[in-house]
């Protein structure tokens, strides 16, 4: 119970970014306004001596993050970055955490992603503390569907091309929602899609790649609360940004309860609540 009400005063600036993001490498994409996505997390293996940066994910409470399941190798060593926004530079306000444990959704079949369930849950060894550039992803409720060509950000520091570099700064890109109708299309992602996946973009263009994955794709709701609809899952193996093969997210709307289950308490649900007030 303490835990809970820590959280429940922590968690003030959940959904409203403290810097507004910008209106518009995720592949061509442009870079974020520093920490304007500030739930953004940098997931990172050590590789020798060296730490590299391999998914994103959103933080949705002091001390878990939620991230795709295709992203956790527990042979690996990780480390969770909160508050990043250049990868190579070092930055006030930004602090690693080791993972306590690690959480792959019980149901994921790492052959076959479209399969869905790609979420996992990581809890960290330690509480982080909100600030400027460190807050609260929102979850949206339950079963939550959007529009077809509802507006949403993906952001990332994933390669800014097919087969390119990575991105130093956070990227973001809008990717306006596919509705399911469209995705299973034939000429679309066809009947392999479930309907606890998501699809954003398709238009040749703009697209996440590999390094986004577990990132959120981030959604403004009618009472101007950023929330993340979305875990970054897979794209085309024709490419990253392949016309009519939008990048597919898990549809976090579908795993409310397994996350509320998995951390022993209701994710944040964020309301039109004003920065400095309590949730």
């Amino acid at each position: 119970m303490l835990s809970f009400m820590l959280l429940s005063v922590l968690r003030w600036g959940a959904g409203f970014p403290p810097i507004e993001p910008l209106p518009t490498r995720v592949v061509n994409g442009v870079d974020a306004r520093p920490h304007s996505w500030p739930w953004q997390i940098s997931l990172q293996y050590l590789r020798d001596t060296e730490w590299r940066h391999t998914c994103g994910g959103s933080l949705i409470a002091t001390n878990w993050v939620m991230t795709a399941a295709h992203c956790i190798n527990n042979k690996q060593t990780y480390r969770v970055y909160v508050g990043k926004y250049n990868l190579v530079e070092e930055e006030a306000g930004s602090l690693a955490v080791a993972p306590e444990k690690l959480i792959v959704h019980e149901k994921f079949n790492p052959i076959f992603a479209a399969f869905g369930n790609d979420v996992a849950l990581i809890k960290l060894s330690e509480h982080v503390t909100l600030s400027d550039t460190v807050q609260l992803g929102c979850l949206p409720p339950a079963g939550t569907i959007l529009p077809n060509n509802y507006p949403c950000y993906i952001t990332g520091w994933g390669r800014i091309s097919t087969g390119g570099p990575i991105a130093d700064k956070l990227q973001q890109a809008l990717m306006p929602v596919v509705d399911h109708d469209t995705c299973t299309q034939p000429d679309w992602w066809g009947p392999i899609l479930r309907p606890t996946l998501l699809c954003a973009g398709g238009d040749g263009v703009v697209g996440g790649c590999n390094g986004d994955s577990g990132g959120p794709l981030n959604c403004k709701n009618a009472e101007g609360v950023w929330e993340v609809h979305g875990i970054t899952s897979f794209v085309s193996g024709l490419g990253c940004n392949y016309v009519k093969k939008p990048t597919v997210f898990t549809r976090v709307s579908a795993f409310n309860d397994w996350i509320d289950g998995v951390t022993e308490m209701q994710a944040y649900r964020c309301k039109a609540e004003k920065k400095g007030k309590m949730g």
